[in-house]
């Protein structure tokens, strides 16, 4: 493959994850319509499991006995905890402000990359994270169009895009040998059990899908966000971070703003300046942390 058709490809799988991604706030917010944000995680996680398990028991004659840990924390930093984190902040948070702080994620990829992987900070780098930092500040601070008091659930999403970016890194410098379907299904093989048997012993998730009005087409969209943004999407998000590095990867996240804002629109979620300012904080913040010469990328520590 030439380098201006590997530049198509990533381009391509860029807008496509964008979309699945940028949907996937909307999906979540239905689920939550009858479930609970820990039933939702659960269910998402569990739904991807069983989707890749038929590719994930073909993958597995080709992993070498380490493999097993590094996917398994791939997995726990780049769906697992996300799942959970992104539900839970939801509960309390529009699903368009919530597409909004995970604009966050290139930032902590660029940070991560410097503070574990060598990485050299330039200035515009610096002022691009402090940027992005106030923005997400600014967020955390608006309700319903207002700064009128801090929102604790903002900083559930700020840790999942932690997690984000610790995974983006991770997968670059530590699963390099293994292919993208490789690090997806078999990361959801090794933590789906984990999902499924705390769904069904922990919750009263099979309750509410009989008996609450509604349910079944809840628990539909959390599946439907299971499969797409959860198993697909990680898939391409994997090939991506092969084809282009964690941080052209991590700029997925410039376009889910734009997504999660029209499905929030089309929902009727109540937006107003205060978010406004701070969407436009971060995307300047990340568009000045990506500007060339960002990070000068220097030989990585690999255990």
């Amino acid at each position: 493959m030439t380098e201006q058709q590997t530049r198509t490809r990533a381009y391509v799988l860029l807008g496509i994850l964008s979309l699945i991604w940028g949907t996937s706030f909307i999906l979540i917010k239905q689920g939550l319509k009858v479930f609970a944000a820990d039933e939702v995680g659960a269910l998402r996680v569990s739904a991807a499991c069983l989707f890749l398990i038929p590719m994930a028991v073909g993958q597995i004659r080709a992993l070498q006995r380490s493999d097993y840990w590094k996917l398994f924390a791939s997995g726990m930093m780049g769906i697992f905890l996300p799942a959970f984190l992104f539900a839970a902040a939801q509960t309390h948070m529009e699903s368009a402000v919530a597409g909004i702080l995970n604009t966050l994620t290139p930032l902590f990829t660029m940070a991560i990359g410097a503070i574990v992987f060598r990485q050299k900070f330039a200035m515009n780098a610096i002022a691009g994270i402090l940027l992005g930092l106030s923005g997400a500040l600014t967020l955390t601070i608006s309700r319903s169009g207002n700064v009128t008091g801090f929102n604790m659930y903002a900083l559930l999403i700020v840790l999942a895009s932690l997690s984000y970016g610790c995974n983006l890194n991770f997968t670059k410098f530590k699963l390099t040998h293994l292919k993208s379907t490789t690090i997806t299904s078999v990361a959801l093989l090794l933590i789906g059990p984990l999902a499924l048997i705390y769904l069904l012993g922990a919750t009263d998730f099979t309750s509410k899908l009989t008996h609450i009005d509604g349910g079944w087409k809840a628990a539909g969209f959390v599946v439907l966000l299971g499969l797409m943004s959860t198993s697909v999407a990680t898939l391409l998000f994997n090939e991506l971070v092969k084809l282009r590095g964690p941080m052209f990867t991590s700029s997925v996240t410039y376009l889910l703003p734009i997504v999660g804002l029209f499905w929030g629109f089309v929902d009727g979620e109540d937006l107003g300046t205060g978010h406004f300012i701070g969407l436009a904080a971060i995307m300047v913040g990340v568009w000045l942390a990506n500007r060339k010469p960002a990070v000068k990328e220097t030989p990585a520590r690999v255990a």
